[in-house]
């Protein structure tokens, strides 16, 4: 199905909100209300950044606060070799959070604008049945890699212990890029009728276009760029990488435009207002996203 920009959020009246970006035929205004609803999930892609310690015992400053009824149910990672990840429920949202942590700009720009990267097949034993036209990042491949089975058992022991069948995936930076393959990874070993939505803050590209159609038809995803933020236009279009639909763009007045399509060219989008890296402003990366600064 298309991506869609509210459906992103569990309850009835916040799919509502956000109509379908098919039936969109221009850009569109978010009303205050509508971007209010982001900020409750851009806490927990912040939380991604603490330490596995810290999410656990949900003692985490400002961001853990922010959502005080969070049940924390495992997290992993190391901060170097291996993310920072957690999954919990939220029992005002009735939904399994899955979060990883980011990284800073000054080093994951590197990972998408060297030559070292290439594209390359999902791997068959985690994503059996998809089809060998789709091809990521073989760095983001790798990260997400390194935490699936783990991530895959703690959402399935906490869609167990709170009964629910919604999982909610975050991340900022590379850990919306990892969050984003989790959407395609989760739906093939989890149980039918489980409901999945996937709300990404400064994603950069992360397949091809086989997989950004991929995404659009099976994800609901909305990801979010901050201002000129030069990390969602990396790696580069004319190296294969197309984002998937789903774009909203917070312009330098404030407003959050919902931008249809794939890689939108328009002036409010990311890709019309930053057209090359030198055009865009590293610090813009962390946010704000509505007043919240990427972090722990």
């Amino acid at each position: 199905m298309a991506s869609i920009v509210a459906v992103l959020l569990v309850a009835a009246a916040a799919v509502q909100a956000f109509p379908s970006i098919s039936t969109r035929q221009s850009i569109t205004a978010l009303t205050t209300s509508q971007i209010d609803q982001f900020t409750t999930y851009t806490y927990y892609a912040s939380a991604g950044y603490c330490t596995n310690t810290q999410t656990l015992a949900w003692d985490c400053g400002t961001n853990c606060n922010a959502n005080p009824g969070f049940k924390p149910v495992a997290s992993g990672g190391n901060g170097d070799s291996v993310q920072y990840w957690f999954v919990g429920y939220d029992p005002k949202l009735e939904t399994v959070i899955v979060s990883h942590q980011g990284t800073n700009p000054s080093e994951i720009l590197p990972l998408i604008t060297d030559a070292d990267f290439f594209l390359t097949n999902l791997d068959s034993a985690l994503f059996p049945g998809i089809s060998s036209d789709i091809e990521v990042h073989n760095g983001f491949g790798d990260a997400q890699a390194s935490t699936a089975t783990d991530v895959l058992a703690a959402v399935e022991s906490a869609m167990s212990t709170y009964g629910t069948k919604s999982v909610t995936m975050v991340g900022h930076s590379l850990g919306a890029a990892i969050t984003l393959l989790d959407s395609v990874y989760l739906p093939l070993w989890l149980p039918a009728g489980t409901t999945f939505t996937t709300i990404g803050y400064g994603l950069p590209r992360v397949g091809n276009q086989a997989f950004a159609n991929y995404v659009d038809a099976n994800v609901h995803l909305t990801h979010i760029n901050n201002e000129e933020d030069p990390i969602p236009i990396c790696p580069g279009m004319f190296m294969g990488f197309v984002h998937p639909a789903g774009e909203v763009h917070i312009e330098d007045s404030g407003e959050w435009a919902a931008c249809p399509g794939q890689d939108n060219p328009s002036t409010q989008c990311i890709v019309g207002d930053v057209p090359e890296i030198w055009d865009g402003n590293e610090s813009n990366h962390d946010g704000p996203y509505n007043g919240v600064q990427m972090g722990c």
